[in-house]
């Protein structure tokens, strides 16, 4: 396995997604937008509920 490969798959490149996503998400909701899916799953949450939740 490559360095670069090791560092994306691995925590470093994990804690970049998570970070990207967050900052995504959060965008979009202030800009009264519904976020990606792609981006709700990286944080955790389930792109059909997050409808529902009241924020």
């Amino acid at each position: 396995m490559s360095f670069r490969k090791s560092i994306r798959d691995g925590f470093l490149g994990r804690a970049f997604a998570i970070i990207g996503a967050a900052n995504a998400v959060s965008a979009t909701i202030e800009a009264g937008r519904r976020p990606k899916a792609r981006d709700l799953r990286t944080l955790g949450i389930d792109p059909s509920t997050f409808g529902r939740i009241n924020h």
